[in-house]
């Protein structure tokens, strides 16, 4: 099964973004009056429209690029690029922020908010959700200043504290967000291993949802045993996760010679749960039936092939048949496991007795049609119908 399916699977969790407090821009970066930086920031503020505060910070950074000042210009884009919701500039200059030896969580957070809302993803990106903490704890703890009062204080404290709450609750949703776009398995456990050790307070809140992301990253990374095992963690603290329940009753089931009966009580479950699915709020009606569609298919899929594989014994097709013509009618929107149903389909119809020769055209014939890893095969076992068909 590809990766990419598997990559989707992670889409809808940690999907409800935080509201953040106003963060400090450019704090430790100080400038005087009547200078270069000075007359910059003058500018800026003082600009009407995003694209004169552009042209000012363009003018300062084409006339001094070695001046101190410049990680703060880089964040000053960042905010304003941000405004216009360009994302590939907020990450062209966040990149450069991030790269100098001064970064806040104003530049962290901006840089976070780009790459979450333009889809991309990036090591640097998941580096940056990992050194957050850090910078959270440094910018929420200053020395208290000689002329305030305690009782001012102690509300700057709690202001501090709770902005420090969202920011950390933001860049959790980031890194949920940006680790279904990481294709390869292994970087993906990494990820998660890194970002556990920095935010060690999450697994304890969201541990359904962490070990189903090391189950898909173990799967893609081809670590079957590690999968499994965190497949079944998930099952156990998340009972009613479909896409966990299906992903384990095809490992189970399909391409065993003797499927595990762990792929019948999974499946089966899976389904009564898919059936039962209930439309997200302002998620779009064609989106939400595609997924439910897919959960049903894929439990289909793998009841179908349960029930293929006992036609050798029970000289009786009809189980099969009916799983795996449910299966291919509802993973058209997937349609490597489509190809897959209609390959079973129609060697089902020729196991058949007698055959049904021209069901089992037709179902390889449209498997065949298909760009999959079962195009092959069903081209093969078509031709061997043709020719029965004669």
């Amino acid at each position: 099964m590809r990766k990419l399916f598997y990559a989707a699977l992670m889409a809808g969790f940690f999907s409800c973004a935080l509201p953040l407090m106003a963060q400090q821009v450019c704090p430790g970066l100080s400038y005087v009056a009547n200078t270069p930086e000075d007359e910059l920031m003058q500018e800026v503020n003082g600009a009407e429209k995003p694209e004169e505060q552009i042209a000012a910070l363009d003018k300062f950074a084409q006339a001094h690029t070695d001046s101190k000042f410049m990680p703060c210009v880089y964040e000053y884009y960042t905010m304003v690029y941000l405004k216009l919701n360009n994302f590939d500039k907020v990450i062209e200059y966040g990149e450069k922020g991030m790269a100098t030896d001064h970064r806040d969580m104003n530049l962290i957070i901006n840089l976070a908010k780009a790459y979450v809302a333009s889809g991309k993803s990036s090591d640097s990106a998941l580096d940056a959700v990992v050194k957050a903490p850090d910078q959270i704890k440094a910018e929420s703890s200053p020395v208290k200043p000689s002329n305030i009062s305690d009782a001012e204080w102690q509300k700057t404290q709690q202001e501090l504290a709770d902005q420090a709450k969202d920011e950390g609750a933001y860049m959790t949703y980031a890194f949920f967000q940006l680790l279904p776009r990481v294709p390869d398995g292994k970087k993906r456990v990494e990820a998660l291993d890194g970002f556990l050790k920095a935010y060690p307070d999450v697994e304890s809140k969201n541990t359904g949802q962490i070990n189903f992301a090391y189950f898909i990253a173990y799967k893609m990374a081809n670590q079957p045993d590690q999968a499994r095992e965190y497949g079944e963690k998930t099952i156990a603290t998340d009972p009613n996760n479909v896409a966990a329940l299906n992903l384990m009753a095809y490992d189970y089931g399909i391409g065993k010679a003797s499927p595990d009966q762990k792929a019948t009580d999974y499946a089966k479950k899976a389904l009564d749960l898919a059936q039962a699915m209930k439309k997200p709020e302002g998620v779009p009606d064609d989106q939400f039936k595609l997924e439910q569609n897919g959960q049903l298919g894929m439990a289909h899929l793998t009841l179908g092939y349960v029930a293929f594989t006992k036609i050798g014994k029970s000289k009786k097709a009809g189980p099969a048949i009916d799983e795996l013509k449910v299966a291919a009618d509802l993973l058209e929107g997937n349609p490597e496991l489509q190809g897959q149903a209609l390959y079973y389909l129609g060697y089902a119809y020729e196991a058949n007795y007698p055959a049904n020769h021209q069901g089992a055209f037709e179902a390889l014939t449209h498997a065949s049609n298909l760009q999959t890893s079962w195009r092959g095969p069903a081209q093969d076992l078509l031709e061997k119908v043709k020719r029965a068909m004669k």
